[in-house]
């Protein structure tokens, strides 16, 4: 199969077959849910295949001819492929967890369409080289997420749902009206067209204000949390897998790799990354429900991965992109542990918990395991990624800003070694725990061994760094 072919499979397989999932269910519910995990499976063993073609430096393109340069073009390089073989793993992963975690709710058939719809739509903006297709699938996902999230259908769920989507349509509008600026100005939306152009000011900001909704950083975090109403299968889905790092990926592809921005730009990046990272630690480490505080740590490791983008150097950006995939295998393995402790516990309060390591030790190990890699502890991965961070920025970066950093990666010690101690150790209190079934457990456990393998796998980080900036040539002309 060409390289082509592999990449219309990739966007196409999720994004219509989702679409077949109710037919699916006529036949019969065993046959829904195989056809769903077989619909991920499918994605990530397209997008990993794809994956060291792009890495001994090829591309692939696809693309459909549209007036006046809505051109619809797919284009698979590594930066594309990286986030597409994230996404759609942990997608799978979840799936495969959801066949007991979702079994005994309703609306299932809905369920299985709106996550293999939703991983669809972040394949097609990965893929995306023209703005405005990039933005239609980015509102692909807002549909899909505020059906998700609105899943138990109470007043209160539909409720955030509505949250949800309110702040990242309010986010996407005003992108689009700074992606309909840089049609006006440069008379393309191609991606490819664009590298190496300036950016004005305005359009900027606008799309960086869509960015930043979607990536739920300070001013717009305050939706995550509540998104926690939902699934934990959604929440690992929004916070690890695919929603949230919309945002970062189309940081990176946008003011990374395409256009020439400011230092001043990236530098007010770096300090609304910096104030989330600080705030969002903070109310993690006072937060008593446990879906909430790893939302919360989800908005502060994102300021991380930011510092990584914005700080003007090869070294960190590398490490951004890096932590992204550690991020993702971590918090999502975190939320699908946090799935077996409410289902079983019947309760999102911690300090009501207590001791389950004794009922619960797999799903212990496995969330132990987690938020090692999140703090940075080595050898997990998460400890190279965020040194890479850390390294680059202060070769490029302002001091104020790494002390923000800094003092974010120890609250991140602190709220993750409170969190797993009162759930996890103490005192019992919990009434009859048990573990998870084993496809639940299994889930969670081969995340967190995942996140530790790793952390041997890019041991010798120099060498990821030379390889990803020259294969993403990403217009990092400006990145020292």
């Amino acid at each position: 199969m060409d390289l082509v072919t592999i990449l219309k499979t990739a966007v196409a397989v999720p994004v219509i077959g989702s679409l077949l999932i109710p037919v699916a269910n006529k036949i019969s519910v065993q046959v829904r849910n195989a056809y769903a995990v077989a619909l991920g499976l499918v994605t990530f063993a397209a997008a990993a295949s794809l994956l060291p073609h792009m890495m001994n430096g090829a591309t692939a393109t696809y693309a459909l001819s549209f007036p006046l340069g809505f051109d619809f073009v797919l284009n698979a390089d590594l930066l594309s492929v990286f986030m597409a073989a994230i996404s759609s793993f942990v997608s799978a992963i979840i799936l495969i967890y959801s066949l007991d975690y979702i079994s005994h709710y309703e609306n299932q058939t809905e369920y299985y369409t709106m996550v293999v719809l939703f991983l669809g739509s972040m394949m097609g903006l990965v893929f995306s080289a023209n703005l405005l297709w990039m933005y239609i699938f980015w509102e692909l996902t807002a549909f899909a997420s505020w059906r998700l999230v609105g899943f138990f259908r109470s007043d209160r769920d539909v409720a955030k749902a509505n949250k949800t989507i309110l702040v990242t349509v309010f986010g996407a509008l005003c992108m689009l009206i700074g992606i309909l600026m840089v049609y006006f100005d440069h008379g393309t939306m191609d991606l490819r067209l664009l590298r190496g152009e300036t950016i004005t000011t305005a359009a900027a900001m606008l799309i960086l204000v869509g960015i930043l909704a979607k990536s739920a950083t300070l001013p717009f975090s305050t939706w995550l949390p509540d998104a926690g109403v939902a699934p934990s299968t959604v929440t690992a889905l929004l916070h690890a897998a695919v929603l949230v790092k919309i945002g970062v990926y189309a940081y990176a592809r946008i003011f990374g790799v395409t256009f020439m921005v400011s230092p001043a730009f990236s530098h007010g990046v770096l300090i609304i990354a910096g104030l989330s990272a600080l705030v969002a630690a903070g109310a993690a480490l006072i937060d008593k429900d446990i879906k909430r505080i790893i939302a919360y740590s989800t908005v502060s490791q994102l300021g991380f991965i930011f510092l990584g983008l914005a700080s003007g150097n090869k070294t960190a950006f590398v490490g951004g992109l890096l932590y992204i995939l550690m991020h993702s295998i971590a918090k999502g393995g975190l939320f699908l542990c946090a799935g077996i402790v409410e289902q079983n516990t019947h309760n999102k309060d911690i300090t009501k918990m207590g001791g389950l390591i004794k009922t619960m030790p797999i799903t212990a190990v496995a969330f132990a395991l987690c938020s090692l890699s999140v703090m940075g502890i080595p050898p997990f991965g998460g400890f190279f990624s965020k040194f890479l961070v850390f390294k680059g920025a202060a070769q490029h970066g302002s001091i104020l800003v790494l002390i923000i950093f800094l003092a974010g990666a120890m609250m991140t010690l602190l709220y993750l070694v409170r969190l797993f101690y009162l759930v996890f150790l103490g005192e019992d209190k919990a009434s009859n725990p048990r573990e998870g079934s084993a496809t639940m457990v299994g889930s969670v456990l081969a995340l967190a061994l995942i996140g530790l393998a790793l952390g041997a796998f890019i041991y010798y980080p120099s060498l990821y760094v030379d390889m990803l900036t020259t294969q993403l040539g990403v217009g990092l002309e400006t990145i020292q």
